[in-house]
């Protein structure tokens, strides 16, 4: 059951949907899927990414950042100044067309942002895409991957009241001083897969729930990749954990959805 869903978090310019985007597109629309809340993750996707929006300018919702971990072919690395400089050109001339800034973040992997020096350098990335969101008044779209309640807490610090935190992972106890804050939390396919999960989405309100796939990443099947249709599959897994129908579930998210990306009525209406 995806009809009227909105996937707040999803990549429809990754590598993986260059052969067939838009099939992908058409197929999520016939599906029923209300819209796609596509972000990115470095500014070589910015331009394609609008290109994509006026083609499906009431479906096609675009998201510009600058990810916290980066790969230019080279291996995957914790992001610098020098990948957001050229994004922040784009920020201003696109402004009117975005829905949200996104997606970006914070990643303390050990592996990828092994020392303080890199760990700094990602909060300043954070912290200057923040302060384009806040200028705009637009809603940010939040990686927080073993840093949920750093991020949450570094978010209220920075005056941040529109936010989705995307596959949030942390502590139920993290994401309650989210809901404190106003932020919403999404949840793609494969949070069926994870048993720790049940606990943080019983105990985060409906009223702060929101879909997501992540795709082409992040679905039911590792090996396989994932689509913006599978959309009914956090959305069934939601209402199970609630007690609710998927129904209630959909309609519900849908309506969180708008109120955070507040851009999107317009998109849809017009």
């Amino acid at each position: 059951m995806a009809v009227g869903c909105i996937d707040c978090h999803c990549h429809v310019t990754a590598d993986e949907f260059l052969q067939d985007t838009k099939e992908i597109l058409e197929r999520s629309r016939k599906e029923g899927i209300r819209a796609l809340v596509s972000v990115t993750e470095h500014c070589r996707e910015f331009e394609r990414l609008i290109q994509l929006s006026e083609s499906y300018p009431d479906f096609l919702m675009p998201c510009f950042g600058v990810h916290p971990i980066q790969n230019n072919g080279d291996g995957p690395r914790s992001v610098t100044m020098k990948d957001l400089e050229p994004a922040l050109i784009w920020f201003e001339k696109c402004q009117k067309d975005l829905v949200a800034i996104g997606e970006i973040g914070l990643d303390f992997t050990p592996w990828l942002t092994p020392t303080a020096r890199e760990k700094e350098e990602q909060i300043k990335v954070l912290k200057l895409q923040l302060d384009f969101a806040k200028r705009l008044d637009l809603p940010v779209n939040v990686h927080s991957r073993s840093t949920g309640r750093q991020t949450i807490a570094f978010l209220k610090e920075q005056g941040v009241e529109k936010a989705l935190l995307h596959n949030f992972a942390g502590r139920p106890s993290a994401a309650l001083e989210g809901v404190k804050a106003g932020y919403f939390f999404s949840f793609p396919p494969a949070v069926t897969k994870n048993n720790q999960r049940e606990k943080l989405i019983r105990q985060i309100p409906l009223e702060n729930i929101c879909l997501e796939t992540d795709s082409p990443a992040l679905g039911p099947n590792r090996e396989e990749r994932n689509v913006p249709w599978n959309i009914h599959i956090p959305c069934e897994y939601i209402a199970q954990v609630k007690g609710l129908s998927p129904e209630a579930v959909c309609e519900a998210t849908a309506h969180n959805a708008l109120r955070l990306f507040h851009k999107m009525k317009y998109k849809l209406n017009k």
